[in-house]
């Protein structure tokens, strides 16, 4: 997939045709695709950092990130989605990766906690991410909580 953009803002730097996109994408796939009727407009974008990409103004693959405190006490990752057209091409583990990054850079920390769904777990273990043990249902789909901690290199 080539002339794919990748754009990292807060909700205020968003344009109106961005803000349309990403939510355009985030309903297609949590609301219709997933078949959960929820709010997915929960006030807590404006809050986020949103990473996202992009061809031609359409969404492939989209995350929002929070600082410590915001969601949790960690700084997390969260409404993480890879579009149908874009599945298969490595762009969701481009996504975390840039969002990892992004945590670590901005919000100068190395600790992330994510409420993940039960099919990814594997996915999100291959990033460092550990399973807390926490089990719940949200909108009729298994979760877990995982968490990250930057593993820190031992002086020997």
């Amino acid at each position: 997939m080539s002339n794919i953009i990748w754009k990292i803002k807060t909700f205020e730097e968003f344009t109106v045709p961005e803000l349309y996109n990403v939510l355009k994408a985030r309903i297609n796939i949590f609301v219709v695709e997933q078949n959960c009727p929820y709010p997915d407009l929960d006030d807590y974008d404006q809050k986020a950092v949103h990473i996202w990409a992009e061809q031609d103004g359409e969404v492939l693959a989209n995350c929002r990130i929070f600082d410590k405190g915001i969601k949790y006490p960690e700084a997390s990752i969260g409404r993480v989605l890879t579009t149908e057209k874009a599945r298969g091409k490595n762009l969701g583990k481009q996504l975390i990766a840039y969002a990892m990054e992004t945590i670590e850079a901005r919000f100068r920390t190395d600790e992330i906690r994510i409420s993940a769904q039960d099919y990814l777990l594997k996915f999100y273990g291959e990033f460092g991410f550990e399973d807390t043990g926490k089990k719940y249902l949200e909108d009729d789909i298994p979760h877990t909580e995982m968490l990250y901690r930057k593993k820190q290199k031992r002086l020997s």
